[in-house]
């Protein structure tokens, strides 16, 4: 474990796992160049995020890449989230540009070139798979907010990784049908994947709380910028809990309460639902 710039690296258990197998068969070589890769990687998206002013308070290194720990995700906008994210994959890509311009000039063999051009492309595509915490995943959850609630963006993200993990793991298995040999590496991550997000999927409702608790942010910097707010029609009989799940990502609301009679009986700014949402909570915990 290492403490650097205010942030914490370590590495998770399933990469240490899989670099004492790498030491335990002699691939000390393979070993230093996975784990380069992977912390270069991840590199990418802690400069990137550090630099658009998020915190990140802990990293841990995964055989793919790893996962950053920070508050900031759910309270910055998608297109941030978006580029956070893409910064990873970037950095595989721009390693194997770099490394073929050293084979270019003789600096690299093209045995230890192809080998680490053929890392790269391995981790930065695998990130790139639509599943939760992998930079696909991401990606697309931040994308989605555009134009579903944020909840529902929490629901649809982990569900499709939960799906997208399964397939991932008939992949790995599909060989043995056909006389090949299993693909150990992919249906680990597959289980690892599978099993992250299914555990994920009952903090959901912890994660939307987060969201409302940090929505006081965005909601004073759209004041600033006097952002033009997004209408939500809500019945007056609709449970509060229910309107709250209509909030967008990166959008301000005001909700539209009707009446019986389908005339409009109060206008309400979404900063007092939400206070009311937690006053409640608060007198039910009393």
């Amino acid at each position: 474990m290492i403490k650097w710039g205010g942030t914490t690296y370590s590495l998770h258990p399933l990469f240490v796992l899989l670099l004492a197998l790498s030491a335990i068969t002699g691939h000390i070589l393979e070993l230093i160049t996975l784990f380069s890769i992977v912390l270069i990687h991840e590199m990418g998206h802690v400069v990137t995020a550090k630099c658009l002013g998020w915190t990140i308070d802990d990293v841990k290194l995964l055989p793919f890449g790893g996962v950053a720990e920070t508050k900031d995700g759910a309270i910055a906008p998608a297109w941030q989230e978006c580029l956070v994210a893409a910064a990873g994959p970037l950095q595989n890509g721009l390693m194997i540009v770099i490394a073929y311009g050293c084979y270019t000039v003789g600096w690299w063999e093209q045995t230890w070139t192809s080998y680490f051009i053929q890392a790269n492309t391995l981790i930065g595509l695998f990130n790139l798979l639509p599943i939760l915490p992998l930079d696909g995943g991401r990606i697309i959850q931040a994308a989605c907010g555009r134009w579903i609630s944020y909840y529902r963006t929490l629901v649809i993200g982990v569900w499709t990784s939960i799906v997208s993990s399964v397939l991932l793991g008939i992949y790995a298995l599909v060989p043995l049908a056909t006389g090949g040999a299993l693909n150990l590496n992919v249906l680990v991550l597959a289980l690892f994947l599978l099993w992250t997000n299914w555990v994920d999927r009952r903090h959901i409702h912890y994660r939307f709380i987060r969201f409302l608790m940090n929505r006081p942010l965005r909601l004073r910097e759209w004041e600033r910028r006097i952002s033009i707010a997004q209408p939500i029609i809500a019945d007056g009989k609709r449970p509060l809990s229910r309107v709250l799940k209509l909030l967008r990502r990166d959008m301000y609301h005001l909700v539209y309460v009707m009446g019986n009679n389908g005339a409009i009986q109060r206008v309400i700014p979404e900063q007092q639902l939400i206070d009311t949402y937690f006053d409640q909570h608060k007198k039910d915990a009393e």
